[in-house]
């Protein structure tokens, strides 16, 4: 299998002089998590942001979805600084642009996997949500489980069911934080192995946060983050794909 490759060059995601510093009680300096980072994402490519622990990567994630707001510098959506925008515009940029999927699923336990997949449809405005919402489901293996609530689905099929939310409002950029930190290995392949298929199917730009080597070696760039630093290299041997199971 052949990593996904950039559709065109133009620039999706940029990154400049990008920090984040916290303050602590104390301390005049707080405590830098990020310093100047900087790089760009073109169209249709797949990154992974690697590092130990306490690395900065999943703030680095969170500051791209629009999620925290930097010390400093910038970041650019399709061309559009996402912080010189209201809180309420970054939101609605990120609900039509930005899909999310996270290590914990974070679906919301009281809606069914069809609502929790139509959830940021509504909010979006989209005239249909249950004709797209359904057809996701299905396409990620849940067709016959459109009306269970998350406590009943295994962790595997909350983790589709969270794919489906991302994809569903075609996003052009899917970041995805430790998706199968919580899944066995097993399950945990078969989730990746669909994330890959379906980004190719749909040429979404992807960064993902991972400490898995493998797995980042199934990206076209990998990004390492150590001490709030970010260095750049190319992606390491192919791994194969695992059937889903």
């Amino acid at each position: 299998m052949e990593r996904t490759q950039p559709l065109k060059s133009e620039t999706v995601i940029e990154a400049r002089q990008l920090g984040k510093t916290v303050p602590i009680e104390g301390q005049s300096d707080g405590l830098t998590i990020l310093r100047d980072v900087a790089f760009a994402v073109a169209r249709g490519e797949t990154v992974a942001i690697v590092g130990a622990s306490g690395s900065g990567k999943s703030t680095l994630l969170g500051l791209l979805a629009g999620l925290d707001v930097p010390s400093q510098g910038t970041v650019s959506i399709e061309g559009q600084d996402i912080f010189a925008l209201s809180e309420d515009d970054r939101a609605g940029l990120r609900g039509a642009r930005i899909g999310f999927v996270f290590q914990s699923f974070q679906l919301l336990p009281s809606l069914t996997a069809l609502d929790n997949v139509m959830l940021p449809l509504e909010l979006a405005g989209h005239p249909r949500p249950r004709e797209v919402a359904g057809p996701w489901l299905e396409r990620v293996g849940l067709g016959a489980r459109l009306n269970h609530y998350p406590k009943h689905l295994s962790g595997g099929e909350q983790q589709r069911v969270a794919l489906a939310r991302a994809f569903a409002p075609s996003p052009a950029v899917l970041l995805a934080d430790e998706p199968t930190g919580n899944l066995d290995a097993v399950t945990g392949a078969a989730i990746i192995d669909l994330l890959f298929e379906i980004n190719r199917e749909h040429g979404t730009t992807l960064m993902l946060v991972t400490h898995d080597e493998a797995l980042a070696g199934r990206c076209g760039r990998i990004l390492r983050m150590a001490g709030g630093v970010l260095t750049e290299s190319a992606a390491n041997a192919e791994v194969p794909s695992t059937s889903a199971v």
